[in-house]
């Protein structure tokens, strides 16, 4: 099975948590269905990434990178490469990369899904990126790394973020939510 045929069935196969993420999981899948590049970074203005955001097993504390080219604390994600197989297998590779851990518990059924205007992807060109998230936990304890891509990678408590986008607190609740179901 090909990286976009995986992407297609794990997304057409997906039950979103809400209304908001259904119309974002159709859109997701009417590109898939138009485009054959959907998956790479040549498929503009508008291709698929994928993501993982990473909290402690209890739920407590979330692991942002500050992002270099786009200046502000965010989950781990990114562009999709040609030896990739698995929209899954992209985002924990991101995680892996991003962050230096080296072992993460990963959810491979996805969290949500977001679609968000990137400046810096393509020169001269608005760029949406239409993100599948996913979910990792890891201890708060495991030695973790900043990237190149990053200025910085942190634990921070869900009770004290730093300053971030709507979207993010979303995720991280999202995330919460899903670690901690009766909360």
């Amino acid at each position: 099975m090909t990286l976009h045929a995986d992407a297609r069935a794990v997304l057409a196969g997906w039950e979103p948590p809400t209304p908001r993420d259904a119309q974002l999981r159709d859109r997701f899948v009417a590109l898939l269905d138009a485009e054959p590049d959907a998956m790479t970074r040549a498929c503009l203005p508008d291709h698929l990434t994928a993501g993982t955001i990473v909290l402690t097993p209890e739920a407590d504390a979330v692991l942002l990178n500050h992002h270099r080219k786009a200046d502000g604390w965010f989950a781990f994600g990114g562009h999709c490469e040609p030896s990739d197989t698995t929209l899954a297998g992209v985002a924990l590779r991101e995680a892996h990369e991003e962050s230096g851990l080296a072992d993460l518990d990963f959810d491979p059924v996805p969290l949500d899904l977001d679609e968000h205007e990137v400046h810096f992807c393509s020169p001269g060109t608005v760029v949406h990126h239409l993100d599948v998230r996913f979910l990792a936990t890891a201890p708060r304890d495991a030695r973790h790394a900043v990237s190149e891509e990053s200025l910085d990678v942190r634990w921070w408590p869900v009770d004290a973020l730093p300053e971030i986008y709507p979207d993010m607190r979303r995720l991280i609740g999202d995330a919460v939510a899903r670690l901690r179901p009766s909360d």
